[in-house]
């Protein structure tokens, strides 16, 4: 099995990225149908398997996942109900991510079932990790890792929503590696994958997608040049960005989500009501 925390796919290698290599890790003792179906379902809604993506054979997730094929054979079943997933038959048949599956609509439905606390307190789990692995790449990485990872960034491609995405989530994850802390990786895998959707919902404006590139470089760039002092604040800038801007789209999709399920006939009650004419 990889360790993912190895090194990741080189650029337009056809590797799996490391998001994506975490996505198999053995689930254990708890395997159990909906935890499979829940962990490809987020790596489908979550971009890291994208349309039309092949999906391993029932043997092979089955001993990747560490459960039963029967297992994997329930939760492929519950997947194609959701529309998530799609199986062929025949010679080059198999299990597909369905073309139909739409992360931003996931996004938004699930953001807008959020409570601002609960937000809150994911924006603060992930933050805290994700700061104990900025500082301690800051202080072991060596800044030639860095350097590679700046000419990652600027190769992004702004109208690859898709792509942007699995980019600025491989460079956080890589980020983390440099800590040298495989607990702390994995860890920053777990939440990069919970946190992905909401992300890659923010990127649909293009405003953000500016600001969120300048962020990373800058906090790419600190490393880089070998100032680990200044790594800590660099990220705080980009995590109080991305809440700021991420709670304000939750509030919206809230107030969207309430409004549309009102009781029309409330509505008209009130509207006729004699003391509201008056």
């Amino acid at each position: 099995m990889i360790d993912p925390v190895s090194s990741a796919a080189a650029p337009g290698s056809a590797g799996p990225t490391r998001t994506q290599r975490a996505l198999f890790q053995p689930i254990g003792d708890e395997g159990r149908a909906t935890l499979v179906e829940r962990r490809i379902a987020e790596a489908i809604l979550g971009g890291v398997l994208r349309a039309g993506d092949r999906l391993p054979s029932e043997l092979e997730l089955g001993r990747t996942l560490g459960v039963a094929p029967v297992t994997v054979r329930e939760a492929l079943q519950s997947l194609r109900s959701r529309g998530l997933v799609v199986t062929r038959r025949g010679r080059g048949g198999g299990s597909f991510v369905a073309a139909t599956a739409d992360p931003i609509r996931y996004a938004e439905r699930a953001l807008a079932a959020t409570s601002r606390l609960a937000l809150r307190d994911m924006l603060v789990h992930y933050g805290t990790v994700t700061a104990g692995c900025i500082r301690l790449a800051a202080e072991r990485a060596d800044p030639r890792e860095a350097r590679q990872l700046a000419i990652r960034l600027k190769r992004a491609d702004a109208a690859d929503l898709a792509g942007w995405r699995h980019l600025f989530d491989d460079l956080q994850i890589e980020l983390a590696a440099l800590s040298q802390s495989a607990r702390l990786t994995r860890e920053q895998i777990r939440l990069q994958l919970e946190l992905s959707p909401y992300l890659a919902l923010l990127d649909t404006d293009p405003e953000w997608r500016s600001t969120s590139y300048q962020l990373m470089s800058a906090l790419i760039e600190t490393i880089a040049d070998d100032r680990p002092a200044d790594a800590p604040e660099a990220f705080e800038r980009m995590l109080d960005a991305t809440a700021q801007v991420l709670i304000e789209r939750q509030s919206v999709l809230s107030r969207s989500a309430r409004r549309a399920v009102e009781p029309a006939a409330g509505s008209s009650d009130v509207s006729s009501s004699p003391e509201e004419e008056r």
